[in-house]
């Protein structure tokens, strides 16, 4: 082939305006510009990963109720104060039940006998018969005939001072101390002196007993109706509570609501919560309730004389309550606490039941 035959060289031009040039061939696998493969980042990756699984787990999951909240704190205010009145009622009725039982054993193992004065009758000689014929009776401790002076103490508030008892028809009383009150025979007493002393009544005080039993129930029944509005004020709280609660994690509670959890499952959290406010609240109301006991126990032995002490002296004596009493005062601690569980329960699962 001649030189003028030779084929012409197409010079190809590149895209992008580039000079034109020999195209270069393809490097061959394995060699070239790519870059090494990096084992080494894989495996940080994978050990980041399982470090923050463990992470994961050692924190603790977040509780759908938030634990310090404002409702939950005002909530547990309420409850303590709440479980504070409710544990003074049950000290009071406990302090009145007390002292109407005090009173009542001290009526039945005493008897008064009284003598009216008759004309023609010697006064003195019809009260020592009385003395001898009760004294015959099983059950009598002891009989004791007031003297002229001790009359006087008793009427003097009603009649004043320098009181003629010869110019009055003023009755004598005899004290009878009984020492087993289902041994001696009343009936048979009083049927003996009224046929062999002339003038003679026996009085068994149980006028004043069954009018003690009546204030004492009158009371207990008042205590317990108290505690039962302050329990339904305490319900009602928590209720409101409750739909604050669910109204402020609306997002959670229908997101876990709507994938499948029970609603036992969201009504124990919420119980959970409550149950450790209500206790929080009960414990501090019935330790303040006990304080305040104790406190009311000391002033009213200190204060021994004064016109106050004497009166509540008179009428509950040491005003101090019992073992029962607070034993009362925890079984409201408990009953506050697993009321506000109950409560809360109940008032999610309603909830619940209106979002279906």
């Amino acid at each position: 082939m001649t030189e003028d035959t030779k084929p012409e060289t197409v010079q190809v031009q590149p895209p992008g305006g580039s000079k034109p040039g020999k195209r270069k061939a393809a490097a061959p696998k394995g060699r070239g510009r790519a870059k090494p493969a990096r084992p080494k980042k894989p495996r940080k990756k994978a050990t980041a990963a399982a470090r923050t699984g463990e992470e994961s787990k050692l924190r603790p999951a977040a509780a759908i109720v938030p634990p310090q909240s404002v409702t939950g704190r005002a909530l547990t205010l309420v409850v303590a104060i709440m479980s504070f009145l409710a544990c003074l009622t049950v000290g009071a009725v406990s302090v009145v039940w007390d002292a109407a039982d005090d009173w009542q054993n001290d009526l039945v193992r005493e008897v008064t006998i009284q003598i009216r004065p008759v004309d023609g009758i010697d006064t003195l000689r019809e009260i020592d018969k009385a003395i001898a014929l009760t004294q015959e009776f099983n059950g009598v401790e002891s009989v004791h005939a007031l003297s002229d002076e001790e009359t006087r103490s008793l009427l003097q508030p009603w009649l004043g001072d320098g009181l003629e008892l010869e110019a009055l028809p003023v009755p004598r009383l005899i004290q009878v101390n009984v020492n087993a009150p289902e041994a001696l025979d009343l009936e048979g007493l009083r049927l003996s002196l009224t046929e062999q002393v002339t003038g003679a009544s026996l009085d068994d005080h149980s006028i004043w007993t069954s009018r003690l039993s009546a204030m004492a129930g009158a009371v207990v029944v008042g205590g317990v109706g108290i505690m039962l509005l302050m329990l339904g004020s305490m319900v009602l709280s928590v209720v409101f509570a409750t739909q604050a609660a669910m109204a402020g994690n609306k997002d959670v509670v229908s997101v876990l609501h709507f994938v499948g959890a029970e609603d036992s499952f969201i009504a124990r959290e919420f119980q959970r919560h409550f149950l450790l406010l209500g206790l929080k609240g009960g414990i501090f109301g019935g330790v303040t309730a006990s304080v305040t006991f104790f406190l009311l126990d000391l002033f009213t032995r200190d204060a021994d004389g004064g016109a106050g002490s004497d009166q509540l002296s008179a009428l509950f004596g040491t005003v101090s309550v019992s073992l029962p009493g607070y034993l009362g005062v925890i079984g409201v601690v408990f009953l506050v606490a697993v009321l506000t569980a109950i409560t809360s329960g109940l008032a999610v699962k309603a909830h619940l039941r209106r979002v279906d």
